[in-house]
């Protein structure tokens, strides 16, 4: 939110913005409170409900990303944080999807993982600093149930599949960001940590807009 990469605060105010893969809806209760008439969507039902109990004034759409079920230039902004796009195998669907659900001269900002720590293990100490796999191997992560059914699968894209997915959809990308881990956050969650974050970027951004 402190990037502004939808804008300044005070001009969100009004505008209708849709989040994709809301979660519990973290990023509409924030555009809410600017003033902005956010809708949260996701393909999970069970999180939906989690943003439900956490409340808010906004609307929550159960629905696939690859199919909005909204009207053409409906929204002025869109944006998605970690949801969504690593999760599905072909996300020009979802961004082709974005663009045609955005007015004209509409901004999508997304966020995922960054690729390269693809190329390492999930490890917050030293042993994540040494490379394990291929950033080049694009076979889906893949956790399954005692039965073999997948119940988490993540797909795979490097910085260039990325940027070709965002052109090829019709977007034009004006910003790239690779935040820096901050020097107050002490803190590992999973994978995270210091040590990781002043090496080796953990997020990467993009900002696309619809001429």
């Amino acid at each position: 939110m402190e990037a502004e990469l939808l804008g300044p605060p005070e001009e969100l105010k009004g505008k209708d913005v849709l989040e994709l893969g809301a979660g519990a809806a973290q990023c509409a209760r924030w555009l809410a409170a600017q003033g902005a008439r956010p809708v949260a969507l996701d393909l999970s039902h069970r999180q939906l409900q989690h943003a439900l109990r956490i409340g808010g004034s906004f609307p929550l759409v159960c629905a696939d990303a690859g199919a909005l079920p909204f009207a053409d230039s409906s929204f002025d902004l869109a944006c998605s944080a970690y949801g969504a796009l690593p999760f599905v195998a072909d996300p020009r669907l979802v961004l082709r999807e974005v663009r045609r659900v955005l007015r004209p001269g509409g901004r999508f900002v997304f966020s995922v993982t960054h690729p390269i720590r693809w190329a390492f293990p999930d490890e917050p100490g030293p042993e994540g600093l040494s490379v394990s796999s291929s950033y080049f191997d694009r076979t889906p992560y893949v956790e399954q149930d005692e039965e073999g059914r997948a119940v988490y699968v993540e797909h795979h894209r490097t910085l260039g599949d990325r940027v070709r997915d965002i052109v090829a959809s019709g977007f034009r990308l004006v910003d790239l960001v690779e935040p820096e881990w901050p020097s107050w956050n002490t803190s590992e969650w999973g994978g995270w940590s210091p040590l990781r974050g002043s090496l080796i970027p953990g997020t990467a951004v993009f900002v696309c807009e619809r001429d």
